[in-house]
């Protein structure tokens, strides 16, 4: 299952590529992003619990994401019970992948505290931070070293989440060596990654000057193109197709927690 090295103009083609996947559809794409948003911003606030659970599910909600590129891919419908799919198959090993990268950004915000950034990320963990700027230039001046080590960390971390969740719930690949995988998978294509993300910030400043709104197109976009990239760096052979039946009523699977 090595990944593929391809051209860094195959960014670019990831850009069309899930603009194509969200044309299909592109208002049940925008209802289902909203229905995500407004769980993940009402979860989040419940008090002490809500940001764990939110980070806990992440995997499992982008599990059904992905099952319904995989479904437009196909010639079949996108249908709401699509989120519902990662609560179907592998949900006990998307779990697991949102608890290491919970408790990896936990050990992340700790190591930055041991090297000067405590108040640093006092501040950034505050539920309510502090509006005084000059403390704010106090923290980012004296903890120059603890943002540099936060910056790189948080950005393998991200690296090796970025395919994990697919990799678990189509191919059935174990949460470490799926994170293992994503990491050599996006090292492996640093080029057509770059490519991807000044694209994709481009066209995040141009969603945002019209009140925001383009972000209704932006947000779907995110996940139909991350699914193209997933399928030009994998290869299709070997992967499990989802057991779980989108026209049924959600019923737990043997391997739902």
């Amino acid at each position: 299952m090595e990944p593929k090295r391809l051209r860094s103009i195959q960014g670019w083609e990831w850009i069309k590529q899930g603009y194509r996947l969200f044309m299909k559809t592109p208002l049940l794409w925008i209802v289902l992003l909203s229905i995500c948003v407004v769980a993940a911003v009402a979860t989040s606030n419940i008090p002490v619990l809500g940001q764990p659970l939110v980070s806990l599910l992440m995997p499992v909600v982008l599990a059904g994401l992905m099952a319904g590129c995989r479904s437009l891919e196909q010639g079949e419908e996108l249908e709401l019970a699509h989120l519902f799919s990662g609560f179907k198959q592998h949900t006990s090993h998307l779990v697991t992948l949102g608890g290491i990268a919970l408790v990896s950004q936990y050990l992340i915000l700790g190591a930055m505290m041991m090297v000067g950034g405590a108040t640093l990320v006092g501040i950034l963990m505050s539920d309510q931070p502090d509006k005084d700027p000059n403390l704010m230039m106090q923290s980012f001046a004296g903890a120059g070293f603890a943002m540099l080590l936060g910056i790189v960390l948080f950005s393998l971390l991200m690296m090796a989440m970025q395919f994990a969740p697919i990799l678990v719930f189509f191919r059935g690949v174990a949460p470490v060596q799926a994170m293992k995988l994503s990491l050599r998978a996006f090292l492996n294509n640093a080029g057509a990654m770059l490519v991807y993300g000044m694209t994709f910030l481009f066209l995040a400043i141009l969603a945002s000057i019209p009140m925001m709104l383009g972000w209704l197109v932006l947000l779907p976009l995110a996940f139909t193109s991350l699914y193209a990239s997933y399928n030009d760096i994998f290869p299709a052979a070997g992967e499990e197709q989802p057991t779980a039946n989108v026209n049924n009523a959600f019923t737990p699977g043997k391997d739902t927690l």
